[in-house]
């Protein structure tokens, strides 16, 4: 039995378990070095991976809240909106002017005297532009 407690003595030394625990030792500080820089790393790039991640949703979730159907519609109603009054406008303008002409032909045809009218109407026309011609000329006197 002494002959094994010494081999056991011999090969178990305090020398070898020094070197045995340092060893484990060693290997330990690898480890939670590379685990320290791993994290470290994975801490830099994660808050701005995580921070482009939450503004890529937000975007996403805001384009998905607009009323995109209604937006275009309004946009229609307005454009319709100031294209209307105009054709309104002239379509109006185009009646009244149309009725008026109508009714003075009819005036002018159920008067027996059109033929006068039509006559005094060229003859203040006339006037008018000779009146135009002296003004441009500068040769206007003024009448009392």
């Amino acid at each position: 039995m002494e002959n094994q407690q010494q081999s056991w003595k011999l090969r178990f030394s305090f020398k070898n378990a020094t070197i045995i625990v340092c060893f484990f030792n060693f290997i330990t500080v690898l480890l939670l070095l590379q685990g320290v820089f791993s994290g470290l790393s994975n801490a830099r790039n994660n808050p701005q991976q995580a921070r482009l991640r939450f503004i890529r949703e937000s975007e996403e979730m805001r384009r998905a809240m607009e009323p995109l159907e209604l937006i275009k519609r309004v946009n229609q109603i307005k454009q319709e909106a100031y294209v209307e009054p105009e054709v309104v406008l002239q379509k109006v303008s185009k009646q009244t002017a149309a009725a008026d002409l109508s009714k003075r032909l009819n005036n002018m045809r159920n008067e027996g005297n059109s033929q006068k009218a039509i006559e005094e109407w060229r003859k203040r026309k006339m006037e008018r532009a000779k009146l135009r011609g002296l003004v441009k000329n500068g040769t206007v006197t003024t009448q009392a």
